[in-house]
Order: structure tokens, then sequence, then C-alpha cells
């Protein structure tokens, strides 16, 4: 096993640190992101129980289907959009954000911002 990247052992420090404040359930689960070099992943989790109530990512059909109006960034704001929906149809309006110890900042702001105007509060 190699050494690892000293910006995922930060990002991972400052997970750790987000993930002690930040809890969801039922009422207001927690919109989870997390963004790979070429993918985006977006998912609602109740932590009270551990389920997942509704996910997205870049990798779907329905994401890659619609047009995107600019590159990662795009495709972020469309995920937002998707999860937004997903949430909205199960009678979910209400979230905590976790940037998952990323910055908040581009894509993970993208997923953020798009979630937002497609409905949620966060």
């Amino acid at each position: 096993m190699g050494r690892i990247n000293p910006s995922k052992m930060a990002r991972l420090k400052r997970k750790k640190s987000i993930r002690k404040k930040i809890f969801g359930n039922s009422d207001r689960p927690r919109l989870s992101v997390f963004r790979s070099a070429n993918h985006i992943y977006a998912q609602l989790v109740d932590d009270t129980q551990g389920n997942t109530l509704a996910a997205a990512s870049s990798l779907e059909k329905e994401a890659k289907a619609t047009p995107n109006p600019g590159g990662k960034i795009g495709t972020a704001a469309v995920i937002g959009k998707l999860i937004a929906r997903r949430a909205l149809e199960k009678g979910i309006e209400r979230v905590v954000f976790d940037r998952n110890g990323f910055l908040y900042h581009g894509r993970v702001k993208a997923v953020s911002d798009a979630a937002r105007e497609a409905g949620l509060k966060f």
C-alpha cells in the first residue's frame, strides 16, 4: 500500500470535522456530494436509519441525456436539479448540505446552487 496523497488527507480531515456537526434524519436528510476526477455523485441520507433515500450521479442515462451547458460544472448543475427533483417527489423539501470535505467551490457549489433553484431548502 502506497502513501496517501496529502490533499486527500486534508480533505478527509475536513470531512471528519464536518461530519461531527452535520447529521441527517428522516425529516431533514443529509445531501452528501462526492466528486471524482470525472464524475459527480449526490445522495440523500437518513443517518438515523442508515438509509439512502435518493441518489443521482453523472453516470446515469438521465443525466447524460440532458444537454450539457458547460463541461463538468454544467453536469454538476444537472445533478443538483436531478437530486432536488427526486427529493421533492418523495416529499423532502429541507436538507442538510454535506460537502464531504471538498471546498465549497466549483462543482460542489454548482450542485448546491442548482438544488436550491429546483426547490430544496438548506
